[in-house]
């Protein structure tokens, strides 16, 4: 078992759940995307391009799922997305397993999926 896959079995829940449920998604609406483990968290790669990582964070009690393509993604995701103060990448917060917008992550997958050859920038 691959790091990245070892800190997700290791979750506690409702993490696990979370976390195992977001790969599922991942890889299926992705299947070329690679799953790594960089900067302590696993993160999903398409051809050395970065598209997503997964973070559970414990102390703020949800999971984070941040696109560093963010900048390209349509404004009518802006209301489910949280910046916080950083620059280029933006997240998904999920605190349980009900929360998780099927349809609108697999949409905001696609479009970070079309953009992924584009500077982090706009």
């Amino acid at each position: 078992m691959n790091p990245a896959e070892q800190y997700i079995i290791n979750q506690p829940e409702p993490y696990r759940s979370i976390l195992m449920h977001l790969q599922v998604v991942i890889e299926h609406t992705l299947p070329e995307a690679a799953l790594k483990y960089k900067w302590r968290i696993p993160c999903y790669y398409i051809n050395s391009k970065p598209i997503c990582y997964l973070n559970a964070s414990h102390k703020k009690e949800f999971v984070d799922v941040g696109f560093w393509h963010a900048a390209h993604l349509p404004k009518k995701y802006e209301a489910h997305l949280v910046s916080e103060n950083r620059k280029l990448v933006k997240s998904l917060r999920y605190k349980t397993l009900e929360e998780i917008e099927g349809a609108v992550f697999i949409e905001i997958l696609q479009e970070v999926y079309k953009n992924k050859d584009k500077s982090f920038y706009k």
